[in-house]
């Protein structure tokens, strides 16, 4: 049996001469026999050898480097986290498998960042502090949570795919999935509520989208709806009205409108969807129960609609309360 340390001083000098590790292993075999090294040792070996690792002791491990900078390498992950293990193999002057080996030691995985719609400046995030201090300091003195009524609008598609998985054998490919038409039909659902529950919401006509004077007469409508049902909110209380920053929400006619009606806007800030809380705890839900579902005509999205709205959203938004 041939001598492990002998071979490993044989792969050492054939890293010398510059050949590749699978012909270094092919000319050891035929010197030493059929078995005498794999590829893959030779391999091994010769990543620990390019790392500048040349002792033939191999207690030390799988090419592993005992004098690397790992505080280098963090400091350089804190001041650009989206460096490639490329680049930090040239700047630290290693190869790409130790860059990869110490940032499973440190525990590093890839993550991708969330598509926003807008990188917020300075000024749009300071703004965003400064309105939502304000507002946690008012609910500290005086408590108005329950006076907040909240809006928003929402597309709701006549077909609403879902994708099922499918039960196949390990090397079956699965069945393709079509994706929805680019000019899909649709209708613009309007809702308001507030924490207990729905209180107003209507269903434009096919592909109409919102403008300032729909906004404006939609406004009178939740007004008497609010007559009914909370009553409380505008003959004491007041309305406090929260709403994004879109056009026919800040347009001159419905800011008409609501100094008619008395109201109270809630301040939103600019490029701020994360804190509307439609977004949230109402449409995500409202998605959950449409998937699935495809609608032939103007009247089925109204039946649904009234169905989830009636039943099931109300439950969920008096469970969050």
């Amino acid at each position: 049996m041939v001598d492990e340390e002998h071979i490993r001083h044989c792969m050492l000098y054939e890293f010398q001469l510059g050949r590749k590790a699978s012909e270094a292993a092919k000319n050891i075999c035929s010197a030493l026999g059929q078995d005498a090294v794999s590829a893959r040792k030779c391999q091994r070996w010769f990543e620990k050898f390019r790392e500048g690792n040349f002792s033939l002791d191999d207690k030390s491990g799988r090419g592993r480097v005992s004098n690397f900078d790992q505080e280098a390498l963090q400091a350089l992950l804190v001041q650009n986290p989206q460096i490639t293990q490329q680049e930090l193999a040239t700047i630290l002057n290693c190869s790409q498998k130790t860059i990869s080996n110490q940032l499973r030691a440190l525990g590093k995985v890839q993550k991708f960042g969330k598509w926003v719609p807008h990188e917020l400046t300075y000024n749009n995030r300071n703004q965003r502090v400064t309105i939502c201090s304000s507002l946690l300091s008012r609910q500290n003195r005086l408590p108005f949570l329950e006076q907040i009524v909240t809006g928003d609008e929402e597309w709701v598609l006549y077909v609403n795919l879902k994708r099922w998985p499918q039960w196949l054998d390990k090397n079956e490919a699965p069945q393709p999935m079509p994706k929805p038409d680019l000019h899909v039909k649709k209708v613009m659902l309007c809702v308001w509520w507030n924490f207990k529950g729905i209180l107003h919401y209507e269903l434009l006509p096919s592909n109409q989208t919102i403008t300032s004077a729909v906004y404006s007469a939609q406004l009178e409508r939740l007004a008497q709806a609010l007559r009914e049902k909370e009553p409380a909110l505008i003959n004491r209380k007041g309305v406090i009205l929260h709403h994004d920053n879109t056009r026919p929400h800040t347009a001159r006619i419905t800011a008409e409108k609501l100094r008619q009606l008395e109201w109270e806007v809630l301040p939103q800030p600019a490029y701020s969807p994360d804190i509307a809380p439609s977004d949230y705890h109402l449409f995500r839900s409202l998605q959950n129960f449409l998937l699935g579902k495809k609608f032939n005509n103007e009247e089925m999205p109204q039946k649904c609609i009234d169905r989830i709205f009636c039943i099931k959203i109300t439950r969920i938004l008096q469970q969050r309360d």
